[in-house]
């Protein structure tokens, strides 16, 4: 079920990137935090990624996306083992050894998305984007207090949990093909 989950929230936050959800300032954290209550999950673990793999994830999230919004998402039961089953065969079609390898890859490729200024398609570190984020909210005199509050309490716990990358290659090869990564989203399809 983690992984599942993990496959979601990167999805989500590489979809958060877009200048819109940004300008929005409801709240979204690019982080991956954990809702309270909720089992640790465990530390992400961070894989050297080439090329292939990055053009891989992108062509696969095609066919992906569609079993995941199906999925429940929050649920705390296992996800069910035919959605498994559809996720490991997309997975196996686009040269992964397995679903487990695809969300290892699309987290390493969110944790670099997390720290990309997606104005300027440049790596600053999730924690820049994070403290912008904050700042925005912090100035909007639209928002309520109320939401302002509970976006501000979002925000700096996602601070709290900023994994930085440990492989700077990593942010090379994602960088080179964020436009790519961010059309793919499921969140970009829906538009």
């Amino acid at each position: 079920m983690a992984r599942f989950v993990r496959s979601f929230v990167v999805a989500l936050s590489i979809a958060a990137l877009s200048p819109f959800a940004i300008a929005a300032g409801q709240g979204v954290a690019l982080a991956q935090t954990q809702p309270a209550g909720a089992p640790a999950e465990q530390p992400l673990k961070q894989v050297a990624l080439s090329e292939a793999q990055i053009q891989a994830y992108i062509a696969a999230q095609t066919e992906m996306a569609p079993i995941m919004a199906k999925a429940p998402q929050g649920a705390t039961d296992q996800v069910d083992d035919k959605v498994m089953a559809q996720l490991d065969a997309i997975a196996k079609k686009y040269k992964f050894a397995s679903f487990d390898e695809f969300d290892n890859v699309g987290a390493n490729i969110g944790l670099v998305m997390d720290g990309v200024d997606p104005q300027t398609k440049k790596y600053v570190g999730a924690d820049v984007i994070i403290k912008k984020q904050i700042a925005d909210i912090q100035a909007d005199k639209k928002m309520s207090a109320a939401d302002q509050k509970e976006a501000l309490a979002e925000m700096n716990d996602a601070l709290k949990s900023v994994e930085p990358v440990t492989i700077a290659a990593n942010i090379d090869l994602v960088v080179k093909y964020y436009d790519k990564i961010v059309a793919a989203s499921p969140q970009s399809q829906e538009k």
